[in-house]
């Protein structure tokens, strides 16, 4: 199953949730009116003994007002937690405890750590997510949390990075990267939110029979405050009923995405020894898997591994027990869990190692690996580019990891922190021109933070040393260091990009691109967004916009009129519909683009490969791949919500 399937399969299995919701809302409906019947006397138990109807006993009225009430309750609490999550992965992480790694962490684990994301975020072509260390976890457990790849986090216990290997640790995080790209973080918050509609009855009774309880102190209670207490130990018990449900729901939701995003693992770093390794030291260790903190179990669907355990663990269970897990990465496992710490200085040292022999490999050998996977459409299969969406292959963690290796480290140093990661995207829109440069010093002296100033100034040398396919890692690794930005911060920043980028009066497609991808990651970490829906079924629906954003690539490729139609004819031939003409140059501008954007992002997820595909072929039409076409690419795609591998230029 790829990308594109997985995101469309989230999409139905959330109308499995709001299915099995309903179903459980019902199952809470009629359960509490019959509560409030026997309580409060509605249904008259002599008649029913002589023989009454049931139904023509009952007060059909008094049904639907508790049924509304019921449901209204339900859908106030569950809209609640998720309004409260709707800062995105950092809400789930901090209430569980979580710090935020620094990027400059001095920690040799929190390193090793920071570096495998690093690597599996630039192989993806998307920005590296910020991690959180729930320290005092003594269990190996993680998760990704958030609506979408861009406000992403992943979780990792503190036992996590104390007693797995390099390898094992890849496993995991390659693990939680499948469920950010597969689309489960997203349903796994709209579950946290349904399930607190469900809990919430219980929560009511708890504080009425408390409420009941005090006031009844000193004075005798009638048959109305025993009918209240009766009536709120009823509602606990609803509410017992509702966690059983709820674990019901998240088993039938959980369990097979668990058994995919393993999979996608293996297929991820080519290495099934990485996460069956992981499994079987969390099979082999005293604690395991299990999380202290009293906010697991709401969260317990989004764990690595069964963070929690209880009554009743086994049916309502979130994750397939570990043996079953293991047996199908490896099917020729003996059944024996890994009881060695291998995290000593020995093991250590084996896996940096292997870790440098990796980064070692040489750029030839890189170059004729890539090139068959990643080089377009005229160099390689499409579909093989397409592919390695939300996929990429461990020929392309090596190529991520090479281009970090060949960063300058001063340059590297600055991306990881947010003073260096404003002078770096600074100095990436200083003109080299000495007039237009000048004005933009200026301006940055008079306009931005000082230290950001001296700091731009400091990495201009280095910065223009810089080669060409290193700017789109290097985006992608300062784009973490500034989501730690304060509100304000930000506010000055994104001014003074826009108008260091307007000071030569244009803006060049290589700078709409850096501006696109920067505000497309940021803005939603600062501002209240509407999240886009998907509405198109059809690209046809977008014919306009389409003939828009494939001309604009055909002429960012080709100078010549001619190269750019063929271009553009190749693009088309791969589309299910016929009259597209390319658009003159003059007939194009930015802000149109942006708008055909922003419709195209509407396009259903079945529907985004075909467009891309499109994309995929005017690129390699002339067999020359420029940067100006690998970074509109990776906007485009970025919009789109398609994480992008790195291209070989």
């Amino acid at each position: 199953m790829n990308f594109f399937e997985s995101q469309d399969r989230v999409r139905k299995n959330t109308f499995q949730l709001v299915l099995l919701f309903s179903l459980a809302v019902i199952t809470l409906i009629i359960m509490t009116n019959l509560l409030v019947m026997v309580v409060f006397g509605y249904i008259n138990s002599q008649q029913a003994q002589e023989g009454g109807d049931l139904l023509q006993q009952m007060d059909w009225q008094t049904f639907a007002t508790i049924g509304v009430g019921v449901g209204v309750v339900i859908l106030v609490g569950s809209l609640y937690k998720i309004m409260t999550l709707s800062a995105g992965g950092k809400a789930v992480a901090e209430s569980l405890g979580g710090q935020l790694i620094p990027q400059d962490t001095n920690d040799l684990k929190q390193r090793k750590l920071l570096n495998v994301v690093q690597e599996m975020a630039i192989a993806s072509g998307t920005p590296a997510p910020p991690v959180y260390l729930l320290t005092g976890e003594e269990g190996i457990n993680a998760f990704a949390a958030g609506f979408t790849p861009r406000d992403a986090v992943i979780g990792v216990t503190q036992g996590t990075i104390d007693h797995l290997s390099r390898d094992q640790l890849q496993g995991v995080i390659a693990h939680e990267f499948s469920h950010i790209f597969n689309g489960d973080m997203r349903l796994n918050i709209r579950l946290m939110g349904i399930l607190n509609g469900i809990l919430i009855i219980g929560i009511i009774g708890y504080y009425i029979l408390y409420s009941a309880s005090f006031s009844g102190r000193g004075r005798s209670s009638g048959k109305g405050a025993g009918g209240i207490i009766a009536l709120a130990i009823g509602l606990m018990v609803l509410g017992f009923a509702g966690t059983f449900f709820g674990g019901l729901i998240k088993a039938a939701v959980s369990r097979q995405r668990e058994y995919l995003a393993d999979a996608s693992a293996v297929q991820f770093t080519r290495n099934p020894d990485g996460i069956a390794g992981a499994l079987k030291r969390i099979g082999g260790l005293e604690f395991g898997s299990k999380i202290k903190n009293p906010g697991a179990p709401e969260v317990s669907h989004a764990f690595f591994a069964q963070g929690i355990s209880g009554f009743m663990s086994s049916l309502s269970a979130t994750h397939p027990p570990l043996a079953k897990r293991i047996k199908r990465i490896d099917p020729h496992w003996d059944g024996k869990f890994d009881t060695e710490d291998k995290t000593d200085r020995q093991s250590n040292r084996q896996g940096e190692e292997q870790a440098s022999k990796k980064a070692a490999m040489s750029r030839e050998e890189l170059a004729n690996k890539m090139t068959t996977i990643l080089a377009g459409a005229a160099i390689a299969d499409v579909a093989k580019v397409i592919d390695q969406i939300g996929n990429p292959s461990q020929e392309t963690i090596n190529h991520a990891h090479s281009l970090i290796a060949e960063m300058p480290a001063v340059v590297l140093a600055a991306a990881s922190e947010p003073y260096g990661a404003r002078a770096i995207v600074y100095s990436m829109v200083l003109d080299k021109g000495q007039e237009v440069r000048g004005q933009q010093l200026q301006y940055l002296q008079d306009k931005a933070d000082p230290d950001v100033f001296v700091l731009t100034q400091k990495l201009i040398s280095e910065m223009e040393k810089l080669k060409i396919e290193h700017r789109l890692p290097l985006i992608d690794i300062a784009i973490p260091a500034l989501k730690q930005l304060s509100l304000n911060q930000y506010k000055i920043f994104r001014a003074n990009l826009v108008a260091l980028i307007k000071m030569d009066d244009k803006v060049d497609l290589m700078e709409w691109s850096l501006q696109k991808i920067l505000f497309n990651h940021l803005d939603g970490q600062f501002f209240k967004l509407t999240r886009t829906k998907a509405r198109y079924s059809k690209l046809k629906q977008l014919k306009k916009e389409t003939v828009l954003v494939l001309s604009v690539l055909a002429h960012a490729g080709n100078k010549n009129e001619n190269e750019a139609k063929g271009a553009f004819n190749a693009a088309a031939k791969t589309l299910d519909f016929t009259g597209l003409e390319l658009l003159a140059r003059k007939e194009i501008s930015l802000a149109v683009m942006d708008r055909a954007l922003k419709k195209l992002a509407m396009l259903k997820p079945l529907v985004k490969p075909q467009f891309l595909k499109a994309c995929v072929a005017s690129i390699g039409h002339d067999q020359i791949i420029s940067p100006v076409e690998v970074e509109l690419f990776r906007a485009f795609s970025d919009v789109l919500d398609c994480p992008m591998p790195p291209i070989k230029l």
